[in-house]
């Protein structure tokens, strides 16, 4: 029996893929606050549970945690905040679907306005565009040469 070098090139690689499919092995993790299910790695899914004392936080939720300790005003452990995010997952998911959709909309943005503006002023986002310093000149602003449509003749 004569294995030819493309043989051998093919189970090579073969074992290659079998190798990289084990290491990037996915599994579904629920969310212990909102219920959401993601596929991630069992390696990540460790990760996220040593940060959040032993509970699958899905990004989401792990975000608005952050938001949670940056807005208090007190010192709030991540624990605290993690509670907090929790009750008003259920007290969110106990009510159960709105009486009607476009209301209740407008509610939960007037309610993230008024989180947003209850919020300490140094936190919020700063603007895209750079502020003038004292001091500083700006420089010119690019001006129209001329039109760009053809000029008409005739």
């Amino acid at each position: 029996m004569v294995v030819s070098a493309s043989d051998t090139q093919a189970a090579a690689a073969e074992t290659t893929v079998t190798k990289l499919i084990a290491h990037n092995e996915v599994e579904s993790a629920k969310c212990d606050c909102c219920g959401l299910t993601e596929e991630c790695t069992p390696a990540y899914i460790e990760r996220v549970r040593e940060r959040y004392h032993g509970k699958w936080i899905c990004g989401l939720c792990a975000e608005a945690i952050k938001d949670e300790i940056i807005r208090t005003e007190r010192l709030l452990s991540t624990e605290e905040a993690m509670t907090k995010h929790m009750n008003f997952c259920r007290k969110f998911v106990s009510s159960g679907p709105p009486p009607d959709p476009t209301i209740h909309l407008i509610a939960a943005m007037r309610q993230i306005l008024r989180r947003s503006l209850d919020s300490p002023r140094g936190l919020r986002s700063t603007p895209s565009s750079p502020t003038k310093t004292k001091g500083e000149t700006r420089a010119a602003a690019l001006t129209r040469s001329e039109s760009c449509f053809p000029t008409l003749s005739g």
